[in-house]
């Protein structure tokens, strides 16, 4: 089970207390998304090169969305207080169906890339990306809101890399521009 601290609760599915989704997630992400940019590029010249590349990130989108939900679902599974948050839910439903979408945007690539992309293709690229977005935003809402694979390090070692910084001046600075404060 995943260990609480007063700042988060540790990844059960970790290397040296690094969360490996955290580290995995951004695969699937760059790939489905640049699918949807060689799309558009696909539609703005025409060039059958960028049909080809977009069906190949989509199959690299889906497998590096396979092996990054691994250690997703090892927490899931492992932590209670993720299962109890509705956010972690809805995380894993969007990303399910952006797999789905993306295996149907393979699918009516399949025997013709340049085909897929002028028919659904594109359009599938769009919504993927869409709810990806959508998705990643629960994704971080749930590390830097809820702290769930996000602890603060309050180790002696973590200290040398603390930098205090003064802010006095900055409300004052920023009240006399926008002209709230005194001159």
């Amino acid at each position: 089970m995943g260990r609480y601290h007063r700042h988060g609760v540790e990844s059960t599915a970790a290397i040296a207390g690094h969360p490996l989704h955290h580290m995995l997630i951004v695969f699937p992400v760059a790939f489905l998304i640049g699918a949807l940019a060689t799309d558009i590029a696909f539609v703005s010249t025409n060039n059958p090169f960028w049909a080809e590349a977009s069906y190949w990130l989509l199959i690299a989108g889906i497998v590096t969305a396979l092996v990054a939900a691994v250690p997703g679902f090892i927490d899931f599974v492992t932590i209670d207080r993720v299962r109890s948050l509705w956010i972690s839910w809805a995380h894993m439903v969007a990303n399910l169906v952006v797999v789905g979408l993306a295996l149907v945007n393979v699918g009516v690539r399949l025997d013709d890339p340049v085909a897929g992309v002028q028919g659904w293709g594109l359009w599938l690229s769009g919504l993927q990306t869409l709810l990806l977005l959508f998705s990643g935003w629960l994704g971080g809402e749930m590390a830097y809101r809820y702290r769930i694979g996000a602890i603060q390090d309050d180790s002696p070692k973590a200290e040398q890399f603390h930098v205090e910084v003064n802010r006095t001046g900055t409300a004052q600075a920023v009240n006399r521009r926008s002209g709230t404060g005194p001159l």
